[in-house]
């Protein structure tokens, strides 16, 4: 567990910065917890949580890794952080690795944000205060769950929890990825040998186009959607993820439907470092995102 000393000095910078802490929690850590079995694989998640804070909000949050890799554990800093600040944080596992394994991931995600509604009462969760971080596929599959979980309904229909609401009311995204073809043309120009787009579909958008409309955020950034807010967070020198064509693209369809978005620009900060420690390094890239992600929560949750 993080000392009470590195969070003492990450917590004096977000005072520095005009956030105003109210509180530093100690953390209950509840490892492995089955929030689904989809297909014979059970999934599992960590949930940090803030002990002594009656009806904490909470994040479900999503790793990256290209849809291919990747674990729970991408989050345990943000967890322990997040917990300590007075929010639940729920990292967890979806399915990965196998060719066209969308939209297996998809129903994951769901099925994490319906054991945490479900669960709400037991672990003193405010079932009205659920949002959404992750990063990279992590920020894809976050982004298209708050804004099309309701189009993603045909399977796992004898879930447990199957029939219990997923809307949730912010999403928070590193470096992510919100237009499907977008990101596969930049695969092919930068990344030719590692297509990861059209290997998490499956197929190319030669044979089919609709795939990657379908599964991509931007497609439903629509004035419906407006109760959701977005904080999009990225860095100048992505040679990964194209921000121009990703975040900012996003960024404008969200503002043009009347959506609360909000991004931070890091400077210098390539792809793949939201998930390394911050707390005993102020001037990670994570910890100069932490002032304005606080504050952005505190309106949000």
């Amino acid at each position: 567990m993080l000392s009470k000393l590195t969070f003492m000095a990450v917590l004096a910078m977000l005072l520095a910065a005009g956030h105003a802490a109210a509180a530093e929690y100690e953390i209950v850590n509840r490892a492995d917890l089955v929030f689904a079995e989809h297909d014979g694989t059970k999934l599992v998640g960590d949930l940090y949580l803030p002990k002594g804070r009656s009806k904490a909000p909470v994040l479900v949050a999503v790793h990256g890794g290209g849809w291919q890799v990747g674990s729970k554990q991408f989050y345990r800093y943000w967890g322990f952080f997040l917990a300590r600040a007075g929010y639940a944080v729920f990292a967890v596992d979806y399915r990965l690795g196998k060719p066209g394994v969308y939209p297996a991931a998809v129903y994951d995600v769901k099925a994490a944000i319906q054991f945490v509604r479900a669960k709400a009462t037991e672990y003193d969760l405010d079932p009205d205060r659920i949002g959404l971080i992750g990063d990279s596929a992590g920020a894809h599959l976050t982004s298209l769950v708050a804004l099309a979980g309701d189009q993603f309904n045909s399977a796992y229909r004898d879930d447990a929890n199957s029939g219990i609401a997923t809307n949730v009311k912010c999403v928070i995204g590193f470096y992510g990825v919100y237009d499907m073809h977008a990101q596969w043309a930049h695969d092919l120009a930068a990344r030719p040998n590692d297509k990861i787009v059209e290997k998490f579909l499956g197929v190319s958008p030669m044979v089919n186009r609709r795939i990657y409309f379908d599964a991509s955020p931007i497609s439903y950034a629509t004035v419906d959607h407006n109760q959701l807010r977005f904080l999009l967070i990225h860095g100048t020198d992505d040679d990964i993820v194209d921000s121009p064509s990703q975040s900012g693209a996003f960024l404008t369809a969200l503002t043009q439907s009347g959506i609360f978005v909000r991004r931070i620009i890091i400077p210098g900060a390539g792809h793949f470092w939201s998930s390394d420690p911050f707390e005993s390094e102020p001037h990670s890239y994570s910890a100069m995102a932490i002032p304005r992600m606080m504050r952005f929560l505190e309106t949000s949750l």
